[in-house]
């Protein structure tokens, strides 16, 4: 991309796999730099996934030197203790983003379905087809998880900005 950019990093926190993508802004114009996933295998000790979901994320952000970070908020629903682990995840993430002093932007997923499809009650789906649509991408991006933070990402730059890409 021309001009002067702005790397964003998008977290979608969980325990057992915290997605991450990383989306390039470069005025209205988005374009998608990489995304993956951290998985933590279940038959390890809680604090041993959150050090490795700690130092992923500081390796991501080591590798793609982001300004800013979009990071989706914990949705209770009925799963008390799934959220427990989700604000876990989410609280390593975030020390990752404190080290190296970034800025972070918080969204509920209805913030995020938002900004990205027009409607907060948006399927996964709708989510997936329009952050394809937005980084101008060939396919979905997989696993589901990478695409959620992707969408957390540009949920940042519509945040920061007011405008849509």
């Amino acid at each position: 991309m021309a001009g002067t950019a702005r790397i964003i990093l998008g977290i979608d926190p969980g325990l057992a796999h915290t997605g991450w993508g990383v989306v390039e802004q470069c005025g209205s114009r988005l374009g998608c730099v990489a995304y993956g996933c951290v998985a933590t295998p279940a038959d390890r000790p809680l604090a041993e996934r959150l050090l490795k979901i700690h130092h992923q994320v500081g390796a991501v952000i080591e590798r793609f030197r982001p300004s800013c970070v979009g990071i989706e908020t914990v949705w209770f629903g009925n799963n008390v203790t799934a959220a427990f682990a989700t604000g876990q995840a989410r609280g390593a993430a975030l020390v990752a983003c404190a080290e190296m002093g970034l800025a972070v932007g918080e969204y509920s997923p209805s913030q995020i379905k938002l900004a990205v499809v027009g409607e907060g009650t948006a399927e996964k789906e709708q989510v997936q087809y329009m952050v394809r649509h937005l980084l101008r991408l060939e396919r979905d991006p997989a696993p589901d998880h990478a695409a959620d933070a992707l969408a957390a990402a540009i949920c940042y730059t519509t945040h920061e900005t007011g405008r849509f890409a």
